[in-house]
């Protein structure tokens, strides 16, 4: 059996105050960065773009860290605005949290789910994330399968709670 997977169709929103308009939804627009040399000592900052006015501010990847403690094909990285590069900053719980920001996932993500086999059921479906985009398994399943929530009670055995939003890979038995 194929396993399902859950990708990111495009980079998710922050869920990030703006200090002009108040609005709580920032965005990385062209995903650039910004570097700031201070003597033997630089600060890198990402730049994220209010949704509702496009006030620029800037998330904090590091800060005063002495040149030579960065690796150079990393600090080309930012020098470069590499889209991957951006991406794992935005997806770092570690930054997310130093910088007080949440990410958005609706309309984020887009399931591969192949339909079930016709061999003999029960039939075991793995859930794949290439991404870590928080899901409820309910939700997801239901989508997959093309049934109503309540159904997935009655025809889905798993070891995870279904209401509960995950982003590990799991899987899943269909009765």
């Amino acid at each position: 059996m194929l396993p399902w997977t859950v990708r990111r169709t495009r980079l998710p929103l922050l869920a990030l105050r703006c200090v002009e308009c108040r609005s709580g939804l920032a965005g990385v627009g062209e995903g650039k960065f910004r570097v700031n040399a201070n003597g033997k000592l630089l600060d890198v900052w990402l730049l994220v773009a209010c949704v509702a006015c496009d006030r620029t501010g800037k998330i904090t990847v590091h800060d005063r860290v002495p040149v030579r403690e960065l690796d150079p094909a990393l600090l080309e990285g930012y020098h470069g605005n590499s889209a991957a590069l951006v991406a794992r900053v935005l997806l770092d719980p570690l930054i997310a949290r130093r910088n007080r920001y949440t990410l958005e996932w609706d309309s984020c993500w887009e399931l591969l789910a192949p339909p079930p086999p016709d061999s003999p059921w029960p039939v075991q479906i793995p859930v794949v994330f290439e991404d870590p985009v928080p899901l409820r398994p309910e939700r997801l399943i239901a989508q997959g399968l093309g049934v109503s929530r309540g159904e997935i009670a009655r025809r889905v055995k798993i070891d995870i709670p279904l209401n509960r939003r995950t982003h590990r890979d799991f899987s899943f038995i269909l009765l």
